[in-house]
């Protein structure tokens, strides 16, 4: 039977992972939400208002299950990991109420001027309210990444004692919640979501010029994304290699186990392509049992700033146990390749559009069908080289996980938990995808019978 301390940290992974998804969507969607309504309120144009119906419609879904599985999320502070948030409390206490009573509400009572209000009050303020929307989801991001930051790099608190407990206390607020990973941190997830997200729309558009290649409102949408995805995703690789640097600095473990460097060296290459030459690799990278295609002295140069004979220390070198390399060092690669993947898919898109055949390229349109999920995948590998890589640390160098788990938690209660929260979790994230294929399917019934509407007596539309 697998202990308390791994059953906990599983069903937190497994919690973590599916409501990210949904509270990425807010924050990716919430963006064009303010678009296409200022657009529909300015211009009066049916294909904006199509696109607003459709894509606040896809937020409300998963602003209710983000606010379904979130809720849970902080209960597990108390019933798995109650000593880390006795240790804690004063300093994740206040941006997670902040998040609840500040971010939370505003978007939801403005969500339902957003669904239900776009009769019943003025163009004006209807467009306010889709950026109330989205301010309410980026506020909320906000505070849940000041926490997780101040995880990664404390600062701001002194340790104290408390009840013969050894606790953290807050002495400077501003040093706490703006922490040196906090700027990092936010542009890099907010980023991640909008190209989350744009992939998204980008697949559903491409979905529906595929059945219908004269949909006005489906190319408009296909046409935005393609734009928006050159450019968010070439500026996340450009910050991506910044905040790589970054994170050498202040977690150089995390940064050997990214590249899975276990012997300190000067002039470390950084692997490009890792493939493994046996099985062991797989759960075990090394330099000597994977095929690499490396770039000499670039993870030095990279690590340092500009010094390609810089001393990388290896993982063998650290006081602390290593985090799971293999996690860490191949979700950094899928997370890396498919950003390579999604600057070379805005390119194509970009130059379709270019050209004038955008709608007309079949190659390009199930390309960004077969991609909307992808964004999404390279956003939860990325979030697992942050968590995972921080191990054994659930603060770094003040907490360990293992001492973050509640005392009284016995294995087989952690079990139990685990097995109901990934049930539970895994139904949620499947009602989710049902109710999403229904609106789609209503969508494209719409889309046929707007079709037939307009073409001229005696011609009968293609299917």
């Amino acid at each position: 039977m697998i202990d308390a301390v791994l059953a906990s940290r599983l069903q937190f992974a497994i919690a973590i992972t599916i409501h990210i998804l949904f509270a990425s969507l807010s924050v990716g969607l919430a963006p064009y939400l303010v678009y296409f309504t200022v657009q529909e309120v300015r211009t009066g144009e049916g294909r904006y208002r199509k696109l607003r119906e459709f894509w606040t419609r896809i937020f409300a879904v998963g602003f209710v299950m983000g606010t379904v599985t979130g809720i849970p999320m902080s209960f597990m502070f108390g019933t798995n990991f109650s000593q880390f948030s006795t240790v804690a409390g004063e300093l994740i206490g206040g941006p997670l109420s902040f998040e609840a009573k500040m971010a939370f509400f505003l978007e939801a009572i403005f969500l339902g001027i957003l669904l239900f209000g776009r009769d019943r009050v003025s163009g004006r303020f209807y467009a306010l309210s889709a950026f109330f929307v989205a301010l309410g989801a980026w506020l909320s991001a906000f505070w849940i990444l000041v926490v997780n930051s101040w995880m990664q790099t404390p600062r701001g608190y002194e340790v104290a004692t408390s009840g013969g407990t050894e606790i953290v206390r807050m002495t400077d607020p501003l040093a706490a919640f703006f922490n040196p990973r906090f700027p990092w941190m936010f542009v890099h997830m907010q980023s991640a979501a909008i190209i989350s997200v744009t992939l998204l729309v980008a697949g559903v558009a491409a979905y529906f010029v595929w059945h219908e290649r004269d949909s006005e409102a489906w190319n408009t949408a296909l046409r935005v994304a393609v734009v928006v995805l050159l450019l968010a995703s070439a500026f996340q690789v450009v910050h991506g290699d910044a905040y790589g640097r970054h994170v050498a600095e202040t977690q150089p473990q995390k940064f050997a186990a990214m590249e899975a460097h276990y012997d300190t060296e000067r002039g470390a290459d950084l692997h490009v392509i890792a493939i493994p030459t046996d099985l062991d690799a797989i759960t075990d990278p090394r330099a000597d049992n994977l095929y690499t295609i490396s770039v000499p002295d670039l993870t030095s140069f990279l690590a340092s700033g500009g010094d390609p004979t810089a001393e990388v220390t290896g993982l063998n070198d650290f006081e602390y146990e290593s985090p799971p390399v293999a996690i860490v060092f191949w979700s950094f690669r899928i997370m890396v390749g498919l950003g390579f993947w999604f600057v070379l898919l805005g390119a194509w898109g970009v130059y379709a559009q270019w050209r004038g055949d955008l709608r007309d390229s079949p190659r390009y349109l199930v390309a960004a069908m077969l991609s909307a999920p992808l964004g999404f995948v390279a956003l939860v590998t990325g979030w697992y080289v942050t968590e995972v890589g921080r191990q054994p640390w659930i603060i770094q160098g003040v907490l360990k996980t293992s001492d973050g788990v509640s005392p009284a938690l016995n294995p087989a209660e952690a079990l139990l938990t685990l097995g109901g929260v990934s049930l539970a979790y895994l139904f949620l994230l499947g009602v989710f995808l049902y109710v999403v294929r229904r609106i789609i399917v209503a969508e494209r019934g719409e889309t046929v019978d707007e079709n037939e509407r307009s073409l001229p007596d005696g011609v009968i539309a293609d299917d």
